[in-house]
């Protein structure tokens, strides 16, 4: 006898019948108890405060950045700093895209050191930004051999 019809027949003795199953409640009726109202969430991740770096300025944001760019030792931290840091409403300035270059680089991280410079071009207000951001990047850009997308594929654009 193969063994899948046994296993069917095994499982079938094991649900319930209609007879014993408990009446399904509607989640409208189902009202949160008084204890648990004003409790705080348990969660295992850190609480993030959204005023943590409310006062920081431009440089210091630049300071802090370039200081963790320098600290990466995986390709993971490297994505992770590179998130954080294009998800504020302002372009870095090129010391921290060059030490994101050479964070890229030194974690051999190819398609991420491409990536910062399009997202360099997705923060740019303009083209002439973004220009701007080239010329100043192109010797380190040269130097360690990262491509932009639009050379990589010039018919996309």
């Amino acid at each position: 006898m193969p063994s899948m019809p046994v296993f069917r027949l095994a499982t079938r003795a094991v649900r319930p019948s209609a007879l014993f199953r408990a009446p399904q409640v509607s989640r409208a009726r189902v009202q949160t108890p008084a204890a648990f109202i004003g409790r705080p969430a348990f969660s295992t991740s850190m609480k993030l405060r959204s005023g943590q770096h409310d006062d920081e300025t431009y440089e210091q944001f630049s300071a802090r950045f370039e200081k963790e760019f320098d600290g990466v030792q995986d390709v993971f931290e490297l994505q992770r700093n590179l998130n954080n840091c294009f998800a504020y409403d302002l372009v870095p300035s090129v010391e921290v895209l060059s030490a994101a270059l050479r964070a890229s680089r030194r974690v051999n991280d190819f398609p991420t050191a491409v990536r910062v410079f399009e997202g360099i071009k997705a923060k740019v207000e303009n083209q002439e930004q973004y220009k701007q951001y080239l010329e100043a990047l192109e010797g380190l850009r040269l130097e360690l051999g990262v491509p932009l997308r639009e050379e990589l594929y010039p018919e996309e654009e």
